[in-house]
């Protein structure tokens, strides 16, 4: 799969560990686009066509939303639900495996909002 990490999620471990498990993985600091704003965030995962992992599932909602009022097109979107409560949340392999978990299922992910944490 081919994945944008949007700066909220990424790190160098998850990159990697998506990367070993075969994924094409970018992150905006790769294109010189650090601390850009959501919209520009999914603006250049459309452009280079990868689905988007984000943490920022309210802003990520809203643009998925604008998007498909709009007509447009989007690869894909995948969140995970972060909560205050540390025990809640996906590790870094627990996010490629829900990744992975999709990718298997072989469902489209154009024009999706997917939350990853039903997916681990």
């Amino acid at each position: 799969m081919r994945v944008y990490l949007d700066e909220d999620i990424a790190s160098t471990l998850l990159a990697r560990l998506l990367r070993r498990a075969g994924h094409d993985v970018v992150v905006p600091a790769d294109l010189g686009l650090g601390g850009e704003p959501d919209a520009v965030v999914l603006r250049n995962a459309i452009r280079e066509d990868r689905v988007l992992l984000s943490r920022n599932y309210r802003d990520f909602e809203n643009l998925h939303l604008l998007v498909l009022e709009a007509q447009g097109r989007h690869r894909g979107i995948l969140v995970e639900r972060f909560d205050d409560d540390p025990k809640h949340n996906m590790t870094p392999m627990e996010i490629v495996r829900a990744v992975g978990n999709i990718e298997a299922s072989g469902i489209s992910l154009v024009n999706e909002y997917q939350i990853l944490n039903q997916w681990q």
